[in-house]
């Protein structure tokens, strides 16, 4: 077994004690199955150096559980517990709005342990019926279904760029080539349904016999001499297509514009006489290639610049190209800091100089730490005291770094049903930077939770609002939240608006990325790191705001230290 799969198993652990009611137990396993996952040294090297009870959250109990995992492939443990528990429970909490709690009120009191029970249940509105849920509850669980189901075979961003990125590296042995990802995962879309891969080859058939011999290789779906498909063993779909490395170009822009894109820039072609497909762009009578090497000859030919593959959506994208309006997008390494990085004072894995070292590594000039506040106890959020013994930890380690980097005290305050903030201001007045963050009562309606982040921004204390709409993709909507109305209140207060670039958070979305700009509002770009590894989440928020048509301008992370405190501290 591997560090993820043990984490895995970690994780079931947790949800079966949830389900039969232990307390505290199941939190324990979650944090040691976090720490396991962000691990960088194999679990099995540790334990052959006897220290698996020296890591994080590992006390005797669980060294031995781990060892058990790793020597036997399996768990005594966790197949006693799974006969304790109707299998089908763990599918039913995996639905928003379904926790451990009703999931067993739902099975003790209907009969309900599968998915398919619990919809016909909703249809017959037997749950609206049952005291302590009612109608509000069964529609908010009816949502949740359609979320889960709407998510099947959908993978994230942040998951499915590793494995394409490992992939090509293996095709890369093979021999030299033009490669890169196409399709949505190339347009960074949150979520893609299976991963394309687009290479241009003297030698095709080379190509394709070293991608289904990839050792990840599940299934071959289908084998060709230009094209194949492959199921990986995590499940996950790669299709692969060769062109002659002439075509290249034009292959690469026709596998990775939308349908909409695609659509409009054929037609703009035939307005001109052209044809445009896979191969090039011809002339339509005489059959006479006039652009295929490169994407930024088919788009000139066609009359205007190369547009970056995030934009290409049918958005307005192509009508800003003819109008010398695209914007310059905001790339990676113009970011200069990250705003959003948790350490082990609250419920991260690593110290503050760990982090520190790592920003370092990236060559930041700041980071900022920005551990969880008092009323978030799941995440050992800091007290008031603990948070000012934390800050005079952060100004050592600002000054230990000598001028290397610029280390930034904050927190992540959380935002009161009332709006008011888990700290008061003079506790806050010391800080450098606060992020105002809502993690509880997501269900308030609309005009209530609007209000709730509204008066946090006008309070004059909070200066990025952290992720804005709430959302995990495929396991939480966004709340009700009037967004609109929030950006204004932003616009009106100096106030940032976070993309949260966790994998499954990238929140704000890009098209609430565009209103932001539109409004004049200010984007912050924060990891939401939780363990040094977590700090390489900075590229997808990066894709994220190129999809929002950001550029550095719009994004506070590409301003220096010192333009980044002299705009913080300017609000407090």
């Amino acid at each position: 077994m591997d560090n993820s799969e043990v984490a895995a198993v970690f994780h079931e652990i947790a949800d079966l004690l949830e389900i039969q009611g232990v307390s505290f137990r199941p939190q324990a396993y979650r944090r040691a199955a976090q720490n396991i996952g962000q691990m960088d040294d194999p679990l099995l090297d540790v334990m052959k150096d006897g220290e698996l009870e020296e890591l994080p959250g590992i006390g005797k109990a669980m060294a031995r559980t781990i060892q058990e995992l790793l020597e036997t492939g399996e768990l005594e443990y966790l197949k006693t517990l799974r006969a304790e528990v109707p299998s089908g429970l763990l599918e039913l909490i995996r639905i928003p709005n379904v926790g451990p709690k009703t999931a067993m009120l739902l099975h003790r009191e209907l009969g309900i342990s599968s998915l398919e029970q619990l919809k016909k249940a909703i249809d017959e509105h037997r749950l609206a019926a049952m005291k302590g849920l009612g109608e509000k509850t069964e529609e908010r669980i009816r949502q949740g279904i359609l979320l889960v189901e709407a998510s099947i075979g959908r993978t994230l961003l942040g998951e499915a760029l590793p494995i394409a990125e490992a992939y090509m590296e293996h095709l890369r042995g093979s021999n030299g080539m033009m490669m890169s990802v196409a399709g949505s995962l190339r347009r960074g879309k949150d979520t893609v349904g299976d991963i394309d891969i687009l290479v241009g080859s003297d030698d095709p058939a080379a190509i394709m016999d070293a991608f289904i011999s990839y050792p990840l290789v599940d299934a071959v779906i289908a084998s060709g001499s230009t094209k194949s498909s492959v199921r990986l063993k995590g499940g996950m779909q790669v299709d692969i297509r060769a062109v002659a490395p002439g075509s290249y170009g034009a292959a690469q822009q026709y596998f990775t514009g939308s349908k909409e894109h695609n659509v409009a820039l054929r037609r703009i072609g035939v307005e001109k006489g052209l044809k445009l497909n896979e191969y090039g762009l011809f002339e339509r009578d005489s059959g006479r290639e006039v652009a295929s090497a490169t994407e930024e000859d088919v788009y000139r030919a066609l009359g205007f610049p190369l547009i970056p593959p995030e934009l290409r959506e049918g958005s307005g994208e192509i009508e800003a190209a003819l109008n010398g309006a695209l914007p310059e997008l905001i790339n990676e390494d113009q970011v200069l800091g990250d705003f959003h990085v948790h350490t082990d004072w609250s419920d991260g894995a690593n110290t503050i100089d760990e982090m520190v070292a790592s920003a370092i590594a990236k060559g930041y000039e700041f980071v900022a730490i920005t551990d969880h506040s008092q009323s978030l106890r799941i995440a050992n959020g800091l007290t008031p005291e603990r948070l000012n013994d934390q800050v005079r930890k952060v100004r050592e380690a600002d000054e230990r770094a000598d001028g290397r980097i610029r280390v930034l005290a904050g927190s992540e305050v959380d935002i009161k049903v009332d709006g008011s903030l888990d700290f008061p201001d003079d506790v806050l007045m010391d800080l450098d930077v606060v992020i105002g963050s809502v993690h509880s009562r997501f269900q308030m309606d609309k005009r209530e939770m609007t209000a709730r982040v509204v008066n946090a921004i006008e309070s004059g204390m909070i200066d990025i609002l952290g992720h804005p709409t709430g959302r995990l993709l495929g396991q939480r909507a966004p709340y009700e939240i009037d967004l609109p109305a929030v950006l204004d209140a932003a616009a009106m207060n100096g106030v940032c608006v976070e993309i949260n670039s966790f994998p499954d958070r990238l929140d704000l979305k890009a098209e609430d990325c565009r209103t932001a700009k539109g409004l004049g509002v200010k984007v912050s770009i924060g990891t939401d790191s939780h363990g040094i590894e977590h700090m390489d989440f900075i590229r997808l928020g990066v894709i994220t705001a190129r999809r929002g048509w950001l550029e550095a301008k719009d994004v506070l992370n590409t301003y220096s230290a010192p333009e980044v405190l002299k705009t913080l501290r300017s609000r407090r």
